[in-house]
């Protein structure tokens, strides 16, 4: 195959007396003219590519099958008002709805979410393409009125408008440069953070520092806004403010994993006194999380892993501030405690029991109640609500089970299907779940969930779709994907590994995958392809492997250690430069996880596996399709260029190292359309690439879209 001509430059840099060529520096400038065409070659390669497999439209076709059906989020009410999202099926953008209660108090809505109905908010209309995404949307407490945040083209800035509830009308109020934050209702206005007016021209790469928080009144302009919290000598730091329900106290969260800690310090401040600051909680920033609840009067309940890696809930009294005065509430359990809330006057805490949810239900004091039922092994979200809620709703979920929401009542303790899913063509029934435990390098037991269609044999024939993450304390919980069915209905099977560096089993499992200990991570990966094969599930000619952001770098680092390993490869958005990616938009705030090459003791650790790095030129290497998208501010694009542009010029094998970048899209898809086209070019080429011919029949009347070129 004939790649595009990439130039090379002799930039070489020094750490720590390591010298480190850098030849495709000059990629990193999304903006010039050279990238540009750089790019606009490397789409019309790949397209060409993916335009000779012969069952590319028909699998596309199929996908936009699957996914056509109505898809309603999980309600939540505020005041008088019950709020939730709806695609019918393949809109671009999912519409906000609102249903009015009714009775003495507000309180009774219909028994569904069809009844009474009415559109609040459609995104669709943000603009013509459907790429301007809602990305926050925040009611205040009377239900009356509503923050929403425009995301545009998949970026993760936001711009802040303000809805009333009751006339469905926006306002004038516009706050702009929103990132990592939300919008805190507290009486006529809302706090929110946000970072300085960017570079002109260069917003999407442009380092972000000295994130601050503002309160806005309604009805009065940006530029009169509050600054109620800023840090200038720490200019790598989040700052992040939340009000309780009651509207009584701001709590502010600081964090600053730029400088390799992963914990935070915690404050709150009495809304009701007009010369109250910020007073701590916990005032020093090290290796602990803190996250407030709830109120409790002048109290607050505690989440936290200080003295209790799998968390505990503690109650903490400003008149007893010190360590010593803190009451657990919920004491650490040998279950990671995953997710905990309040709601209906309860405390609703979901731990994880070898990766799956078990629910409790406790009163404010800590004592027992109840556990939730669940329909069967797998991931519940969304549990909790307000204090006077009667009804909790949660949402369950696991490989072969849709997105089912149900109602927990709080007086009689029971749970009910509030709504279910009706996906056409697709039986639950015909697909199995299995947990097995493989042995990493070092001993340890890996959690590995393989789904595949009923009767599967063990031949070592089965097409295998292997996926992880491993990073940033985030689980790979059991979850349903529509999509995945089209693989699956063609006799894959869909492996997820739940590799150390996520929260599966506590703050331990964690730690076990962060910076000197990140190779961790890899060892699971391969120990879990390696089991695969020796049980005669697949063979490495049969194997494929996928990862986004923290696992596309899982991905690249796997392929350059174990090439042999796997046919396909497929590297999504991922962090691919070990040794620059703190100098890009937020990428500082990884260091808390991957450790920094500007750290003399963490530099060769990262220069170990950073998946630039590690390409060896004249090596075989599976087939390779490389994601990333233009507007993607969170892991920028540069990071794929240079990884893509150094393995083409490295490839010694015959097969194909292609790189698809799509347009106005980001960290993820920016819309329906979007994610179908992705996702058909990536199941196309791993089942091209892996021998796999689909039975499918081609319903399309124009082929896939290849909006990317």
């Amino acid at each position: 195959m004939r790649y595009p001509e990439t130039r090379k430059d002799d930039v070489v840099d020094d750490y720590h007396g390591v010298a480190v060529a850098d030849p495709y520096r000059w990629l990193e400038d999304d903006m010039s003219a050279e990238t540009g065409e750089w790019v606009a070659a490397q789409n019309r390669v790949t397209f060409a590519h993916l335009e000779t497999i012969p069952f590319r439209s028909a699998l596309a076709s199929r996908l936009e099958q699957l996914f056509n059906y109505p898809k309603y989020s999980q309600p939540f009410r505020r005041g008088r008002m019950r709020f939730f999202t709806r695609n019918e099926g393949l809109q671009n953008q999912a519409v906000v709805y609102v249903q009015r209660g009714t009775g003495p108090d507000g309180s009774v809505f219909p028994p569904t979410l069809d009844e009474g109905a009415e559109v609040l908010l459609d995104p669709n209309a943000f603009s013509p393409d459907g790429t301007t995404k809602l990305a926050a949307f925040s009611v205040s407490g009377d239900g009356t009125r509503a923050v929403y945040g425009l995301s545009k083209g998949g970026s993760d800035w936001m711009e802040y408008r303000v809805l009333a509830v009751v006339t469905g009308v926006t306002t004038d109020d516009v706050v702009k440069w929103v990132k990592v934050s939300g919008a805190a209702w507290a009486g006529d206005g809302f706090f929110y953070s946000r970072y300085p007016a960017p570079e002109s021209g260069h917003e999407l790469s442009t380092k972000n520092t000295d994130h601050q928080v503002f309160f806005h009144r309604l009805g009065t302009p940006q530029s009169d806004d509050e600054c109620v919290f800023v840090d200038p000598s720490n200019p790598e730091r989040f700052h992040t403010v939340e009000v309780t329900e009651d509207e009584r106290f701001a709590i502010l969260t600081v964090s600053d994993r730029g400088k390799g800690l992963k914990g935070n310090a915690l404050f709150y401040r009495d809304l009701q006194s007009s010369d109250s600051g910020f007073v701590p909680i916990v005032a020093e920033i090290g290796e602990d999380t803190f996250t407030v609840l709830d109120n409790v009067g002048e109290r607050f309940l505690v989440h936290t892993d200080r003295r209790a890696p799998n968390g505990r809930v503690f109650l903490f009294d400003p008149a007893q501030p010190d360590e010593a005065g803190w009451r657990d509430v919920l004491p650490e359990r040998t279950e990671p405690l995953e997710a905990v809330s309040t709601g209906g006057g309860k405390i609703f805490a979901t731990y994880l029991h070898d990766v799956t949810s078990k629910c409790c239900v406790f009163d404010l004091q800590g004592r027992v109640e109840g556990e939730l039922t669940l329909p069967g092994p797998g991931t519940v979200t969304g549990l909790g609500g307000l204090r006077d809620d009667a009804v909790i709703y949660f949402t369950f979920t696991s490989f072969n089970h849709p997105a089912t929401t149900f109602a927990y009542d709080v007086a009689t303790r029971t749970s009910t299907r509030f709504y279910e899913p009706a996906i056409t063509g697709f039986r639950a029934d015909d697909y199995e779940v299995r947990q097995v435990f493989v042995t990493s390098k070092d001993g340890t037991r890996v959690p590995t969930f393989l789904t595949s269609r009923k009767g599967l044999r063990r031949d070592g024939t089965n097409p295998v779709l292997l996926y992880g993450y491993g990073g940033f304390n985030i689980s790979l919980t059991p979850a349903f994907s529509t999509l995945m069915v089209a693989l699956l209905e063609q006799g894959f099977i869909y492996a997820s590994v739940n590799l150390r560096g996520g929260s599966e089993y506590g703050e331990e499992w964690h730690e076990a995958g962060t910076k000197l200990r990140k190779q961790n991570v890899f060892d699971d990966f391969i120990a879990a392809a390696e089991w695969l094969i020796a049980n005669g599930y697949t063979s490495s000619s049969k194997l494929a492997m996928m990862g986004g952001s923290n696992g596309g770098l899982l991905v690249g680092a796997v392929m350059n250690q174990r090439p042999d390993l796997c046919a396909v490869a497929v590297p999504q958005v991922g962090v691919m430069d070990m040794l620059r990616f703190h100098h890009f938009t937020i990428g500082w705030n990884w260091i808390a996880d991957y450790g920094s090459s500007d750290n003399a003791a963490e530099f060769p650790a990262l220069f170990a596996y950073s998946p630039i790095h590690n390409l060896k030129p004249g090596r075989s290497y599976p087939a390779t399709l490389v994601t990333t998208a233009d507007h993607d501010d969170r892991v920028v694009p540069a990071h794929s260029f240079k990884y893509a542009a150094t393995l083409q010029a490295s490839q010694g094998g015959p097969a194909p190292v292609l790189i698809r970048i799509d347009t106005k899209s980001g960290h993820g898809a920016s819309n329906t359309r979007k994610q179908i086209e992705t996702t058909a070019d990536i199941y196309a080429f791993v089942m091209h690439h892996l021998g796999v011919t689909p039975t499918l029949a081609d319903t399309s009347t124009s082929g896939s879209s290849a909006s990317a070129t």
